[in-house]
C-alpha cells in the first residue's frame, strides 16, 4: 500500500538580523539554512495493517505524512502509496486517501456538520443512498446524532474531532493518515476516539498510519511501531520488540509508612524518590524481582507496593534524551 525507496526531503529557510538595516541587508545577502526533515527514508506498509509512526517534535513525522499524501514535494527519493506518486495528486489516488489532522480543521465553521458533508458527498460523487448509510453508522458509533445539525464553531473539541473523523471516512479510503487525532482531547474523548478507530478497522479494514505523542493511542491501536529520530529511520518492528528495547525490566513501586532512613539497598536498582521519602521506584529484572522484594518486605516498613512492565512511556522519552541507545541494539 505504501512504498518509499531513499526518501528525501529538504526544507531552505533564510535568516536575517534584526531591524530595517538587516531588512536592507538582506535584499541584496541571505544566509541560506537547509534542514534535512526526512533523510534516506525506507518503507514498506501492506495493506489493513495499522502503524504507528512516532518520533519527537521536529522529527520529521508530519512531512512524511504529507509526502505520502501529495501535499509537498520530495526532494529526492521515491514514494508510492496505493500505486500513485502522491504529489501527482491524481483524482483516483484523492478518492482512496484520507488526512485527519488534530490541529486542522476540514468543516466550515459557520455551518453546520451537516452541510460540510453534503459537499464532501458532492465532491467525492457519493450516491444518496451510500452517504445515508455512511452517515447513519457512522453518527451511531461516534454517538455525534444530535450534533450533526448544530454550526460547528458552537461544538467543543471532541466533539468537532468525532465529526472530522466521520467527514475523513465518508468516501471509504483505502488509506486512513491520522496525524494527532487525539491532541487536546480529554480522556473521555481520547477513548471515544481510540474505540471508535479500532471498531472502524476492524469492520473496513483500511490501512492506517498514526501520529501521535500519547502512547495510549499507539498501545491501544498499533501493531507495529516506526520511529524516526533527525529524519532517519531508526527503529521499524512490532511494539512488543519496541517495549523490550530498554531490557525486560519491571518498575517496581513501594509505598512506605515511615520514611527509609538508610537507602543504600536501592541503590544499584535506578530509584526514584519522592520528595518525602515515602515512595520510591526501582527498575528490576525478572531475576531480581522475588528476592529484592522480599528483603525490602522485610526490612522496611512497607505499607503497599505494585509492578508494572516498563511504560512505553518510559521507553519514549529515555530513547529521545539517549538516541545512542539504539545504536546499541
Amino acid at each position: 500500500m505504501i512504498k518509499t525507496v531513499q526518501l528525501v526531503k529538504n526544507f531552505v529557510s533564510y535568516k536575517k538580523k534584526p531591524g530595517v538595516l538587516g531588512s536592507i541587508e538582506s535584499l541584496w545577502h541571505r544566509e541560506a539554512v537547509t534542514k534535512n526533515a526526512v533523510d534516506h527514508f525506507d518503507l514498506e506498509i501492506p495493506s489493513g495493517q495499522i502503524v504507528g509512526l512516532l518520533g519527537p517534535n521536529g522529527a520529521g513525522k508530519t512531512t512524511l505524512m504529507k509526502m505520502f499524501t501529495g501535499i509537498i514535494v520530495p526532494t529526492d527519493g521515491e514514494v508510492e502509496v496505493l500505486g500513485h506518486r502522491p504529489f501527482n495528486r491524481d483524482k483516483d489516488f484523492r478518492r482512496k486517501i484520507a488526512l485527519v489532522m488534530g490541529q486542522k480543521s476540514q468543516l466550515w465553521w459557520d455551518i453546520p456538520a451537516m452541510d460540510s458533508l453534503l459537499l464532501i458527498k458532492a465532491y467525492y460523487e457519493i450516491s444518496d443512498s451510500d452517504f445515508k448509510s455512511r452517515v447513519e453508522e457512522m453518527a451511531e458509533l461516534l454517538s455525534v446524532k444530535d450534533l450533526l445539525h448544530i454550526h460547528v464553531r458552537r461544538l467543543s473539541l471532541g466533539e468537532r474531532m468525532k465529526l472530522e473523523l466521520m467527514a475523513s471516512l465518508l468516501h471509504k479510503p483505502e488509506v486512513l493518515f491520522l496525524d494527532e487525532p487525539t491532541i487536546g482531547l480529554d480522556l473521555i474523548a481520547q477513548d471515544a476516539i481510540r474505540d471508535f478507530i479500532k471498531r472502524y478497522h476492524a469492520r473496513y479494514k483500511p490501512t492506517v498510519i498514526l501520529t501521535s505523542h500519547y502512547m495510549q493511542d499507539v498501545q491501544a491501536l498499533c501493531s507495529r511501531l516506526v520511529l524516526i529520530m533527525g529524519g532517519k529511520k531508526s527503529f521499524d518492528g512490532p511494539i512488543g520488540e519496541f517495549e523490550r528495547l530498554l531490557g525486560s525490566d519491571k518498575i517496581v513501586s513501594f509505598n512506605f509508612s515511615t520514611a527509609p532512613q538508610e537507602k543504600a539497598l536501592f541503590d544499584a536498582y535506578q530509584p526514584k524518590w519522592s520528595s518525602n521519602g515515602l515512595q520510591v521506584e526501582v527498575a528490576l529484572s525478572k531475576e531480581q524481582l522475588r528476592p529484592f522484594s522480599t528483603e525490602v518486605l522485610e526490612k522496611f516498613d512497607v505499607c503497599d507496593f505494585q509492578t508494572e512492565k516498563l511504560p512505553i512511556e518510559r521507553i519514549m522519552k529515555e530513547l529521545m534524551l539517549r538516541p545512542e541507545l539504539l545504536n546499541d541494539r
